[in-house]
């Protein structure tokens, strides 16, 4: 009760969606529009508060929850080599998502309320991670296809308007580029390799093509979020905008792998420059944004037995902070 007594008198405090102050509000558009990074002590609409914890949750909630279909091949890759890369890259997973959280974090959510809400079903990550791999050359084709798809998401991010957000995405697109070579690298060497090898590569291309076009989101007339986010410049280019780029990038590539990209209605459209291409299926999709994807009981139940866990570890951290303050305050 006293809280809220207290929040009604904080200038602080959230004020509910639609009630801002119009003086504040005009402002806050100007300074978006002027492409003026907003920052954590800067006054923002609640709607873009929300907005933004709902998106970088997510984009971190993917990064820990990407790291488990690939952890699953660290003991089983081909050679030494292979196993430190890829120990390299899931390490990378692991660093992105930290930085995320601490970028939600400004916004005056925990990373524990951020966590609890990912347990409870009640925040999303990217629907790719709820698909099995199944051999070696799917970790080639998740570096190659996801995390293509992922550069093509998040290389505009280094300019999206909340400041923390940008600048946490220049340092993960670095690594997110080296793990699309890295996937790329092993499918090159799988399609030059056997006709077995080949087949591999061929198998993993045919079920992750489809996934990875799901990636970017609905279709823009389709999207709840998109044209707002836009407007806050929060996203800076639409799900449909973003899937085409990444088709027209990555069909060159898979030529050149002498690989077929599973879509008998691709064709190049030389008017717009660019490919046309195949229907998605929707209905996975949204299937899968349900928790009805191949393994997604699976990763959830990872991400659980994770959390519970670390649960004494996070009590020994705030154990010993707690001593610590209590040094420093005697």
């Amino acid at each position: 009760m006293y809280t809220t007594e207290l929040g009604k008198n904080d200038p602080k405090a959230p004020v509910p969606i639609g009630q801002e102050d119009p003086a504040l509000l005009e402002a806050f558009e100007a300074r978006v529009a002027a492409d003026e990074f907003i920052e954590p002590k800067d006054w923002m609409p609640e709607a873009y508060r929300k907005t933004l914890v709902r998106q970088i949750s997510q984009h971190a909630h993917s990064e820990i929850v990407g790291m488990l279909p690939e952890g699953n091949w660290i003991t089983r890759a081909p050679s030494l080599r292979r196993k430190a890369v890829l120990l390299a890259k899931v390490q990378d997973e692991a660093g992105h998502g930290l930085y995320l959280y601490c970028a939600a974090e400004t916004l005056g959510t925990s990373r524990d309320q951020m966590t609890e809400a990912l347990l409870a079903g009640k925040a999303k990550y990217s629907t790719i991670f709820n698909y099995p791999t199944l051999t070696w050359a799917d970790m080639g084709a998740i570096g190659w296809l996801v995390d293509g798809a992922a550069i093509m998401n998040q290389v505009p991010l280094q300019r999206t308007s909340y400041g923390p957000y940008a600048r946490a995405m220049v340092k993960v697109c670095k690594e997110e580029s080296f793990h699309q070579r890295q996937g790329y690298e092993i499918m090159t060497v799988l399609a030059g390799g056997t006709p077995e090898q080949k087949a591999m590569a061929q198998d993993a291309l045919d079920r992750w093509w489809w996934p990875s076009l799901m990636m970017f989101g609905p279709p823009d007339d389709n999207s709840p979020n998109t044209a707002q986010s836009m407007r806050w410049r929060i996203k800076r280019d639409t799900n449909d905008a973003l899937r085409q780029k990444f088709v027209d990038i990555t069909v060159p590539q898979a030529e050149f792998l002498g690989l077929s990209v599973p879509d008998p209605d691709l064709a190049w459209n030389a008017d717009k420059q660019g490919y046309d291409f195949g229907a998605i299926d929707w209905d996975e999709f949204y299937a899968v944004v349900r928790g009805e994807g191949p393994v997604a009981k699976e990763r959830m139940a990872a991400r659980r037995q994770a959390w519970q866990d670390g649960a004494w570890v996070r009590e020994a951290a705030d154990a010993h902070a707690a001593k610590r303050a209590a040094r420093i305050a005697a």
